[in-house]
């Protein structure tokens, strides 16, 4: 059978590893899909650095829409990112018949619904594993492997510079900024690191994985989105030293009035083994009812990695090139027409845990006015834990120390009038730290 045609549009380090490794196991490969699988055409700005790296016998062009108007080309992969003329040259390809892989989490999440009811209806697949935790299968385990389950929640370490950043902070005691720098310098942060660091990547790929969990449209707007810019080398050990590890985790859960979508840092119990997932390293953890706990890990970027991502949706297109289109599995799990409307809740409706750090002056009866203020707003101290007082020297200077304090569970809502009303203390020297907790029971 005549091997299948593929375009690439892209050709940086996730295309030409996907060229590389498509390349170096074609015959595995081939044995796999039941026919070859070959990149024929390149679009690439730099023509001249493209053709170096595919040799001859691939046609190089400079105009993606010369790779789309090719009625020989099957499949197209976008690898060019971002929100813009990547989503016009999707269009323009599932318009022309093309089915297309990406790797594009950014345009999926705020664009997906479009995308996905185009290419309905045109009767062609657009295949994303790549865009999820890299080379970790997750959108295939979500979609085909726990078909048969009623997802309960999903928490994952979606962003491999955030949590090398967060590992070093722990393992050196540094401050997030000087740890920042040597990640750039290591070239696990790019230049302009804040799509990382805010947590804006990881909520694009949350919010690909609690549409496909709970048949929900892609809405990356909903998603309540916070970084890790904010927290301490305190924080973290404080953390340590009552049994947590701190980690951005996004988070998608069914609660009984919608679905939590959500990306922010949390402690999680030091004993979980996504806790202990450290470098820039991925794990994803999924509840479901009937198979329970399961766990996701390895390398959620690089060139291979996610190139295998990439080859695994090549494959799966080939397979099913032929079939009714309405046999093969729907983009995101569930049947177009069965999408449920269910609402993504506002943080404030939230029900989780807290971490407290507040500055204090180290005064008889300060505890018993916080600790007032959190019983009168019904919530529950866990655990407290209060610091020496810091040794100060000067008449004018009051000694101060850290109050540390975690919580049961309670309304995001509630939480937030309690800190305003505790920051309004005489008492409470700096803003409050706060950050969530998580059990992953």
């Amino acid at each position: 059978m005549k091997p299948i045609q593929v375009g690439l549009l892209g050709i940086g380090v996730v295309g030409s590893g996907t060229f590389n490794v498509l390349k170096r196991n074609q015959e595995e490969i081939k044995r796999r899909a039941g026919r070859g699988i070959e990149i024929t055409m390149v679009a690439d700005l730099n023509v001249a650095r493209a053709q170096e790296l595919v040799g001859p016998g691939v046609t190089v062009v400079s105009d993606a829409r010369t790779v789309i108007a090719n009625p020989d080309i099957d499949i197209v992969i976008e690898l060019i990112g971002g929100y813009g003329i990547a989503k016009t040259l999707v269009l323009e390809a599932i318009a022309a018949g093309k089915h297309v892989v990406t790797a594009n989490k950014a345009l999926l999440a705020v664009h997906g619904t479009e995308i996905f009811a185009a290419a309905s209806a045109k009767g062609v697949m657009v295949a994303f594993e790549a865009a999820v935790a890299g080379g970790i299968p997750i959108i295939k385990a979500l979609r085909e492997g726990l078909t048969a389950n009623r997802i309960q929640w999903i928490a994952g370490i979606i962003n491999g510079t955030t949590n090398f950043i967060l590992s070093e902070m722990r393992d050196k005691g540094l401050d997030f900024g000087v740890v920042l720098k040597e990640a750039q310098r290591l070239g696990y942060a790019e230049a302009d690191p804040t799509f990382d660091i805010e947590g804006v990547d990881a909520a694009h790929k949350a919010t690909l994985m609690s549409a496909i969990a709970f048949g929900i449209p892609v809405q990356f707007d909903k998603a309540y989105v916070e970084g890790i810019t904010k927290l301490g080398a305190a924080d973290i050990k404080y953390a340590e030293q009552l049994g947590y590890r701190i980690k951005l985790l996004g988070i998608t859960k069914r609660a009984a009035n919608g679905i939590e979508l959500r990306v922010h840092p949390c402690l999680i119990p030091a004993k979980r083994l996504i806790a202990n997932v450290e470098g820039a390293m991925n794990a994803v953890v999924v509840q479901g009812d009937a198979v329970g706990t399961t766990l996701y890990y390895g390398k959620g970027a690089g060139s291979e990695p996610t190139a295998s991502a990439v080859i695994a949706d090549l494959v799966d297109i080939t397979r099913l090139h032929t079939a009714d289109a309405a046999h093969r599995v729907p983009h995101l799990a569930f049947q177009p027409n069965a999408m449920s409307d269910v609402p993504v809740l506002p943080m404030s409706e939230v029900v989780t845990s807290y971490y407290l750090r507040l500055r204090v002056a180290d005064e008889t009866g300060v505890l018993a006015q916080v600790t007032g203020i959190l019983a009168g707003a019904g919530i529950s101290i866990d655990a407290v834990l209060q610091r020496e007082a810091d040794e100060v020297s000067g008449e004018a200077q009051i000694p101060q120390t850290d109050v540390i304090i975690l919580t049961h569970d309670c309304v995001e809502a509630s939480m937030n009038a309690a800190i305003a009303q505790m920051q309004a203390l005489p008492a409470v020297l700096e803003p409050i730290t706060r950050i969530r907790k998580e059990e992953l029971n």
